[in-house]
């Protein structure tokens, strides 16, 4: 009479880990948002998207919380988000071969938009006629509309408030020698780079002033 093995017990799998749990979602972020409707608004002056759906995706983009929530929105104009989570930035835009040379490194969005060049280039002129008021009023108007526009007017914004405390910081230490260095450098500061941040709007590029604090941020 055979005599059967007893059933030996199953190894378990070292790399089994059990069931895994569910990451969490990172919510977007402002610059997020601006990133993909930048994209959406490249296509739709490309006339990949007419105008019912460019202000429909806009607005999804606008309310979108998850970065999942964004790739039907640029999926089919080959654009691709990352789904995001834990161990990786949720909403960054990656673009194909074509579109991935329209914008600078780390610099914010770019323009094609004949409109949104020149209100940008007064933005960064208004520093010689009316400081202050001209990009807030920008800031204000462009809203969710324009990432470019608001990028541009806050770094005006910005550039211009920081050349002020500076002169007002160094006004109040004129008796030392340094901050009327430095009050001299803001001067000169102030009359030379807003005709180049000028000269960059008018060309639709993404300006960044160098060396400024920038008080007002998004978010």
């Amino acid at each position: 009479m055979a005599v059967q093995n007893p059933q030996k017990p199953q190894r378990r799998n070292p790399w089994d880990q059990g069931p895994v749990a569910p990451q969490t979602q990172i919510r977007l972020t402002h610059e997020d948002r601006d990133a993909v409707a930048e994209v959406l608004r490249e296509a739709y002056s490309h006339g990949q998207l007419d105008e019912d759906e460019f202000g429909e995706r806009l607005d999804q983009a606008m309310r979108a919380k998850f970065s999942a929530d964004l790739v039907p929105l640029t999926s089919d104009l080959g654009v691709q988000v990352s789904p995001g989570g834990t161990g990786s930035t949720p909403g960054v835009v990656h673009q194909n071969a074509e579109q991935s040379g329209s914008k600078g490194k780390d610099r914010g969005p770019t323009s094609d938009n004949p409109v949104e060049k020149v209100a940008a280039a007064a933005g960064h002129l208004s520093a010689w006629f009316l400081p202050f008021v001209t990009p807030l009023l920008l800031l204000l108007v462009s809203g969710e509309l324009s990432p470019y526009l608001r990028r541009q007017a806050m770094e005006a914004l910005n550039f211009q408030l920081f050349c002020l405390i500076g002169a007002i910081a160094c006004g109040l230490l004129f008796w030392l020698v340094l901050p009327v260095v430095v009050l001299v450098g803001v001067g000169i500061a102030w009359v030379v780079m807003p005709i180049l941040a000028t000269a960059a709007g008018m060309m639709g590029k993404a300006w960044k002033y160098p060396l400024v604090y920038r008080i007002i941020k998004d978010n």
